[in-house]
């Protein structure tokens, strides 16, 4: 007897609603991620067991790499144009048009006054260069950092002041930013540090 031969068909599956809900996923993870800000040095925080998190806006930001190099910035378009329109008017620096407009579009900088007009004129991937990040002085004889700070509190009375240095960073360099801060009168500060773990692999 001949075997009964059943035709094929094609297998069809609806994947409207596993569409919708692939959209869906994409656009919460997109409304809810905080993108990572992009810093001039490569930081590497000592850890702690502290759960205090910094707030991501209303907040000035002293970056210290483990060369001692000093890095400052504060949020917001509006406060750096103001900022670096007030520190050249401060040490008679003067800016164009298009390189204060480059300074509202980084977050942190890290060069003396003098040689600030010449970094912002740079194109973006040479400022990521460590030659042309000099660092802020905050030497007795020369603390610029001071002036930054002060500046920028008289721009935001209510910003907290965040120190994010290297677990390398050279204890007088933390100290000297420490002393800066003092003698304005600004005594509260967070540290940032991550959260201790596992020892990584940082140093392979």
């Amino acid at each position: 007897m001949p075997k009964v031969k059943v035709a094929r068909k094609s297998t069809w599956v609806d994947m409207t609603a596993m569409t919708d809900v692939a959209f869906l996923l994409l656009t919460f993870f997109m409304l809810t991620s905080n993108f990572v800000k992009k810093e001039p040095v490569q930081i590497y925080t000592p850890a702690s067991i502290s759960e205090i998190k910094i707030p991501e806006t209303n907040i000035f930001t002293v970056l210290l790499d483990k060369n001692g190099k000093i890095f400052f910035g504060i949020d917001g378009q509006d406060n750096r144009q103001q900022l670096i329109t007030r520190m050249g008017e401060k040490f008679n620096v003067s800016f164009t048009d298009k390189q204060i407009r480059e300074y509202t579009l980084v977050d942190l900088t890290g060069n003396p006054m003098g040689s600030l007009p010449a970094y912002l004129s740079l194109p973006v991937d040479q400022r990521e260069n460590p030659k042309n990040n000099l660092g802020i002085p905050a030497d007795s004889t020369d603390n610029q950092l001071r002036a930054w700070v002060k500046t920028a509190r008289e721009i935001n009375r209510d910003a907290r002041i965040a120190i994010k240095a290297d677990e390398d960073t050279p204890y007088p360099t933390i100290k000297k930013v420490m002393k800066t801060l003092q003698q304005i009168d600004e005594n509260r500060y967070n540290l940032i540090t991550r959260l201790e773990g596992p020892a990584d692999e940082r140093k392979k």
